[in-house]
């Protein structure tokens, strides 16, 4: 299974604070580890929301473009990792032993959620798929 542990933002990350030497290294320590444990397929930082922009969808009608920053700090992603484990227990035991992820005495969130791989598809897609679009979801499966 896939689960992206997602790092919430805090004000100093949306800020776009240096992180402390310790906490460069705690972190450092911890995707060692998940590298070590084969467990790590990905993970970055995200720059703040002052540099994104997000698109808004209302139905039919022509999305709208909302340039950052973004007001609720606490609603958005600072950074992730993209682990597989074999289930949400080891999931939230791995995201356990993460240094607090704003800095080693200050509060932090990870958030975690189990990712759809080509296989699960069909949990969410309907039923009848034309075969272009068999094809195209057998294609993904080389990808994942």
């Amino acid at each position: 299974m896939r689960f992206m542990m997602i790092v919430k933002a805090s004000p100093d990350s949306e800020a776009g604070a240096k992180a402390t030497p310790e906490l460069v290294d705690a972190m450092g320590k911890f995707n060692e580890q998940m590298v070590k444990a084969g467990i790590l397929l990905d993970g970055m930082g995200l720059k703040p929301s002052a540099e994104g922009a997000r698109i808004v969808f209302d139905g039919r009608a022509k999305p709208t473009v909302i340039d950052g920053p973004f007001a609720e700090t606490k609603e958005l992603v600072a950074g992730f990792w993209l682990i597989q484990v074999a289930s949400k227990e080891e999931a939230i035991e791995w995201a356990k032993r993460c240094p607090s992820p704003h800095g080693l005495d200050l509060p932090g969130e990870i958030e975690i959620r189990r990712v759809y791989l080509p296989e699960d598809l069909h949990e969410i897609l309907p039923d009848g798929l034309s075969a272009e679009q068999r094809q195209r979801l057998d294609m993904g499966k080389t990808q994942a």
